[in-house]
């Protein structure tokens, strides 16, 4: 049995049910859990290793609900800079037909080294691509290695733009192979045990790209192996459009239908909501991932979190795929989230300590894990630390709490995932960061290159926009 001992901490938020905060705090941690909290002197002594967290906040570590690892390999690409959603997917689709499984793994590991970095210790990737090479099992080996609680939820496209569906049709599945290679991944990595690692769940890619036959099965098997769901849905106004054009009824109307709602459900995104379908979604205990981040970046909108959390709805937090948002940081979205709502429905609508729970006990809940999300005795051992003796948090110690999402200090110095420590001193330990981004930018540049030479297309160039012209002066 090992034990870490978190000693002489400024301020600890457990976000436990009274929202308890603890200063001069100890944190006793014996191998994956959390055995004991105090404050002043610990009780213990001898301990296999220490750390003195004494210019730190210590906080739960933050729950991703939603991602597309490989996308780490799509960033920041010109041709995407100015487009809206559905315009930005049909230049996406081409792209992702070009990924590989060596580039899947590198990008997982790329991404998820850097939700390490900024306090995420739980994520979920939305894995909807199985196609050259690639496997799923290739991210839960990424996963593993990199030592982040991961849940894999295994996607798919099972309608191509011949049948009606915005996909083309070279990267989507069969069906019958989709629901075999989910039922698969279940049997082999799913873990239903507290402090589980690797758990799966199901996650048809979106309405406009499978079938209601498919989402109606899916959701069956699921529940048969009582595994979550997830889908994006009500993602922009186009995706509304297409939704009442194809089924005359709203996003969450038709989900309903399919048997799409309840607490094993969630959706990403949800930007565009009305009042009754906020309601079907906290009658049936349905919840939502906030991705604040790509939903500004892709013109999509602002999901109603304020109105969602009014009605009783559960909403965690997320920054989706890398080419939807370029970056994989959660203090980051944490602090958008809150900057977001505000800005569209005021300076009460939400509160830093409100943001922070979207994305520990928010999280925890929309995935129905009791054993992560908040820092109680007998919880994982998730928990992250971040040093406020740092430029960007001076003045800033009236509230150290709210600091970290209102001063932004951007990364964490401490990551501690089921007990080990995997973040210290702000850098990642015994991984060979440097090496993997040489391998990932040589992965990245050679697929844009294929797709450019596939599809005749120019997505790389640099075209720029001048705001304020120069005029010619007589």
């Amino acid at each position: 049995m090992s034990t870490l001992l978190l000693e002489k901490i400024n301020t600890v938020a457990t976000f436990d049910e009274n929202r308890t905060r603890l200063k001069n705090a100890w944190i006793l941690i014996r191998d994956q859990q959390i055995d004991s909290i105090g404050t002043g002197t610990p009780p213990v002594e001898k301990v296999d290793q220490r750390i003195n967290l004494s210019g730190h906040v210590v906080l739960p570590g933050m729950v991703n609900t939603h991602h597309h690892l490989f996308q780490a390999l799509l960033r920041n690409i010109p041709a995407l800079q100015d487009v809206a959603l559905f315009d930005w997917l049909h230049t996406m689709y081409l792209l992702m037909s070009e990924v590989t499984d060596e580039a899947q793994y590198v990008s997982a590991l790329v991404n998820q080294a850097e939700l390490l970095l900024s306090g995420c210790t739980t994520n979920v990737d939305h894995s909807y691509l199985r196609l050259n090479d690639m496997e799923h099992d290739t991210e839960i080996r990424a996963a593993r290695e990199i030592g982040i609680r991961f849940h894999l939820a295994r996607g798919s496209f099972s309608i191509g733009q011949s049948q009606g569906g915005l996909p083309p049709d070279h990267i989507v599945e069969d069906e019958d192979d989709i629901l075999a290679d989910t039922e698969r991944l279940i049997r082999t990595y799913h873990d239903p045990d507290p402090f589980a690692m690797t758990r799966i769940d199901n996650a048809p890619c979106s309405p406009f790209s499978i079938t209601p036959r498919l989402m109606r099965e899916s959701i069956k098997l699921a529940r048969t192996y009582d595994v979550g769901n997830h889908t994006h849905l009500a993602e922009s106004p186009d995706d509304d459009r297409y939704m009442r054009e194809t089924y005359g009824r709203s996003s969450v109307e038709v989900a309903e239908d399919w048997g799409w709602v309840g607490p094993d459900v969630w959706y990403a995104h949800g930007v565009v909501l009305s009042d009754s379908d906020i309601d079907i979604m906290a009658r049936t205990g349905t919840a939502v991932a906030h991705c604040p981040n790509s939903n500004m970046y892709t013109a999509a909108g602002c999901c109603r979190v304020r109105d969602l959390l009014r009605a009783g709805v559960t909403v965690g937090l997320a920054v989706d795929g890398s080419a939807a948002n370029n970056a994989s940081n959660m203090i980051n979205e944490v602090r958008n989230a809150l900057l977001l709502q505000r800005a569209f429905y005021g300076a009460d609508s939400l509160s830093p300590t409100q943001a922070l729970e979207l994305a520990t006990i928010g999280g925890a809940k929309l995935l129905r894990r009791k054993d992560i999300g908040a820092i109680e005795t007998g919880k994982a051992a998730d928990l992250i630390a971040v040093n406020i003796n740092q430029l960007a948090m001076a003045g800033g110690m009236h509230d150290p709490v709210a600091g970290v999402v209102l001063c932004s200090p951007g990364k964490v110095d401490y990551t501690i995932v089921n007990g080990r420590v995997l973040v210290a001193r702000g850098e990642l330990v015994g991984m060979d960061i440097a090496a993997i981004i040489e391998r990932h930018n040589a992965l990245s540049g050679a697929l844009v290159k294929r797709t450019e030479k596939r599809y005749g297309l120019d997505l790389s160039g640099y075209a720029p926009r001048q705001a304020y012209p120069y005029e010619e002066r007589g």
